[in-house]
């Protein structure tokens, strides 16, 4: 339309706006246009820590399934003289049992079977029957006896214990340790995901990729898996006859229509793809130097064991954790399954623990001699833990233990956390809590403090809210966890 001075003098304010509003929808739109364009590209900037930081990546040991604390590190001598006795109502206190053990008659205790004795000079009475070598490294951890959950079952506790919340969707911490911090090198993954194969397989529980989304946030924080056996990750390496320079002028095709989108619609989503695709081609080059373990000494397999040069075991990926973390990755996940002692405890523990034990030692070991123990964060721990009354049929030599939310044992060591530390009281039948509960918000607020982040601050807009890892009830970071 082209405006004269007399159209100009007639035109009221109405018409103005009447006939103007194409042009001030344009502007408005080219407005939210480019607001959106720079929340696309800030999405994918790191936050950076809060203040300084005491641990700069963590390595996650997660025992899919709930180990048994009062056979591992909650020693209850008290319960021998209960042996087949029902646990009282008193202790029970009208607790909601699940399906495996709400119909039982009865509920007999189950005194451990293991031996015990003090470890360290902090006096730790633990398994170290089962747990000799991790047994040696008592003064160097932190030990938390008084873990809670609200989850009963292993889908919602898992759930709960990664994102912080029983509903699935959200991002797990690891995610939220990569938003946070970004990668230390630009050639792998800030966020690795390695899933052990257990010696005893009898009874594992179903992981799959929801443990490690990024939920709401920006899809490059999500854990990237390495497969235990052949290829690490799929795909990644050319075809047959298709040479790097003709992969690379495919993945410069890609990302020129990729940026096209982006230009178009603003989507962080399709900014992820173009990293994504660039980060793929980058570790076709870091992968295999990382996955080959020629390089490593032999005192490094006589730190982890023998086991350690199998691919797949608990040990070797122990050992890949190290790779991983001496590498600048930020997070390292590790899941090893079937900890979930409905019976045989007696068979399947030993079998958990012989995979778990040297080489838990050796990575404490190995972290601290090559000066990384400081700065790494290792963590060690189920969902749950386990009922000290037997499920199914009891013997004085075997038995089967149930799900338990209202008491566990997790450890962590190195990073900030303070070893020889002994924290949280259960009572008699480690099922009550009686001196320092610990909620696994409480737990996850403490880690991001060690990471250099104030849990009520690392936060991102979602659904109207400031969405965190800890969620809107009460947690607290818990001093007496920190060195």
């Amino acid at each position: 339309m082209s405006w004269n001075r007399e159209t100009l003098d007639l035109l009221t304010r109405r018409e103005f706006f009447t006939t103007g509003r194409n042009v001030l929808g344009a502007a408005a739109l080219a407005s939210l246009m480019q607001r959106s364009a720079a929340r696309a590209a800030d999405a994918h900037r790191p936050v950076g820590p809060h203040f300084t930081p005491r641990a700069k990546r963590v390595i996650y040991l997660h025992m899919v399934g709930g180990p048994s604390q009062m056979d591992l590190f909650d020693y209850k001598p008290v319960m021998h003289k209960w042996y087949d006795k029902d646990l009282p109502d008193s202790v029970r206190m009208g607790q909601r049992l699940t399906t495996m053990t709400s119909g039982q008659a009865r509920f007999p205790i189950a005194p451990s079977k293991f031996k015990f004795t003090p470890a360290g000079e902090c006096g730790l009475w633990m398994n170290t029957e089962l747990l000799p070598n991790l047994a040696k490294k008592a003064d160097e951890i932190c030990w938390m006896r008084s873990l809670h959950t609200e989850a009963i079952n292993h889908e919602p506790a898992i759930t709960a214990m990664q994102t912080g919340n029983q509903v699935t969707g959200r991002p797990c911490l690891g995610a939220w340790a990569a938003y946070g911090l970004g990668s230390d090198n630009e050639n792998l993954p800030a966020f690795v995901v390695l899933v052990a194969v257990p010696t005893n397989r009898e009874q594992e529980q179903a992981i799959s990729a929801r443990l490690w989304s990024s939920g709401y946030l920006p899809g490059i924080y999500s854990g990237v898996s390495f497969r235990s056996k052949g290829d690490p990750i799929l795909y990644i390496n050319n075809p047959p006859g298709v040479p790097d320079e003709i992969r690379l002028q495919s993945i410069r095709g890609i990302r020129r229509l990729n940026e096209l989108q982006l230009q178009r619609l603003h989507d962080p989503e399709t900014q992820t793809r173009i990293h994504q695709y660039e980060m793929a081609f980058r570790m076709q080059a870091s992968v295999p130097e990382l996955t080959d373990l020629s390089s490593e000494s032999e005192y490094t397999f006589h730190l982890y064991g023998e086991e350690a040069r199998k691919p797949g075991t608990f040990a070797n990926t122990a050992l890949m954790a190290r790779r991983l973390a001496e590498r600048g990755v930020r997070f390292i996940q590790v899941y090893h399954n079937n900890w979930d002692h409905h019976a045989n405890l007696a068979g399947r523990l030993p079998s958990q623990c012989r995979d778990v034990d040297r080489a838990c030692y050796g990575l404490l070991e190995d972290l601290k001699q090559r000066g990384m123990l400081d700065e790494t964060l290792v963590i060690w721990g189920g969902e749950f833990g386990r009922t000290i009354y037997s499920q199914g049929q009891l013997s004085r030599t075997n038995y089967g233990r149930d799900h338990h939310p209202r008491c566990f044992t997790m450890w962590m060591a190195g990073g900030g956390a303070k070893g020889g530390v002994i924290y949280g009281e259960t009572d008699d039948f480690s099922y009550n809590i009686v001196r320092d509960p610990l909620h696994i918000r409480d737990f996850h607020a403490t880690v991001l403090h060690l990471l250099g982040f104030d849990h009520e601050r690392l936060t991102v807009k979602y659904q109207g809210l400031d969405q965190r890892l800890t969620g809107v009830l009460p947690a607290r970071v818990v001093p007496e966890l920190i060195a």
